[in-house]
């Protein structure tokens, strides 16, 4: 073995043999430290101020305004509210859980599904039967059927009609036909927009329904007629006699502008003037009679507005001029054709100078 080698070894087994100590001693357990010295004892506290004592039914009281585990227990009967009026104590109305549920459930399905059945029903006429033509050839006498007065008072009516038919719509149903595509800040404001508009109009339709009422009442009174244009199916099977209005139309002026136009006429007002002080439950109720008052009218007009213009010929113009031929008078309203060529009627004879095309 060399020298070199030798050398390694030797302190190599050295190294050993001095490292061996150290070993055994961290083998050992540790010495136990020292016990630390006792903490100072601690001051003993200050007495807490003693806080005010809040006024019975103050809103002070930590916890007032707590939402309870069961609504129906607290907050849905009269608390501590500072602003005066009625109704003004209580958190939770329980019935308006319930109007919700019925408005946005039975009230705008049902209701939509009656006004598309109205919508569907005319058109299926209209391509079944089309547009019912004067069948006389028409002999250019004209007669005055409606002077400006009515037609003023009966367009201002149907006017509003269709500007609170279609603001309503978009309350009823807009945040299922509009908000989709139009967005919520688009929808936010067409909606506020249309709750402005439909208040404002409403007051302007309610006078034009009075001013109607009250000129169309004299000839809108059942006669034997009415009964013998029911049972022909409205002229269907045979043509019926008819004063200035049919029974189909006199049904319009009771049902729809006389009992309903009073209830959407009523509930609206209620609606409009929260500032009388009638109650939540009242004005909830008030909501749905009026949505569904009014989802009949609409639906009543979609008839009669087209019976107006597309359905029968001659009609619209005797609204938008107030003059009918002597032909379309004599076919479709016999009696008051008699009557104003008798002179037994306000209505008169006018002279034309041209002869107006069949249909007019």
């Amino acid at each position: 073995m060399s020298r070199t080698t030798a050398r390694a070894l030797g302190a190599l087994i050295l190294g050993a043999i001095l490292a061996a100590p150290l070993a055994v001693l961290a083998q050992q357990p540790a010495a136990k430290a020292a016990a630390p010295a006792p903490a100072p004892a601690a001051a003993a506290p200050a007495a807490a101020p003693t806080p005010p004592v809040p006024a019975k039914d103050s809103t002070a009281v930590p916890g007032w305004n707590k939402p309870p585990e069961q609504w129906d227990i607290p907050s849905e009967k009269p608390q501590y509210a500072s602003i005066p009026g009625r109704e003004k104590n209580v958190l939770i109305q329980a019935q308006g859980r319930e109007w919700r549920e019925f408005r946005n459930g039975p009230v705008t399905n049902y209701g939509g599904w009656l006004i598309g059945i109205a919508f569907l029903a005319v058109m299926i006429f209209y391509f079944v039967k089309g547009t019912m033509p004067v069948h006389g050839a028409p002999t250019g006498k004209m007669i005055e059927r409606f002077n400006a007065v009515e037609r003023a008072s009966h367009w201002t009516l149907a006017i509003t009609f269709v500007i609170l038919g279609l603001t309503g719509a978009g309350i009823l149903w807009g945040k299922y036909l509009v908000l989709p595509w139009l967005g919520y800040s688009g929808f936010s404001l067409a909606q506020t927009m249309g709750k402005n508009i439909h208040n404002f109009i409403g007051p302007l339709f309610i006078f034009s329904l009075l001013t109607t009422f009250l000129l169309y009442l004299k000839d809108n009174f059942f006669s034997h007629w009415d009964i013998e244009w029911f049972m022909s199916l409205g002229g269907w099977l045979k043509e019926v006699p008819s004063n200035k209005f049919n029974a189909g139309e006199k049904m319009v002026f009771w049902g729809g502008l006389v009992l309903l136009g009073a209830i959407v006429s009523t509930t609206g007002l209620i609606l409009d003037f929260p500032n009388w002080g009638q109650l939540r439950e009242f004005m909830q109720a008030a909501n749905v009679i009026h949505a569904v008052a009014a989802i009949f009218f609409i639906s009543m007009i979609i008839g009669h507005a087209y019976m107006g213009t597309l359905g029968l010929a001659g009609a619209y113009q005797s609204m938008r001029t107030g003059m009918v031929d002597e032909t379309w008078a004599k076919e479709h309203h016999q009696l008051w054709y008699e009557d104003v060529k008798a002179g037994k009627r306000p209505e008169h004879f006018v002279a034309s100078a041209t002869q107006p095309a069949t249909g007019d």
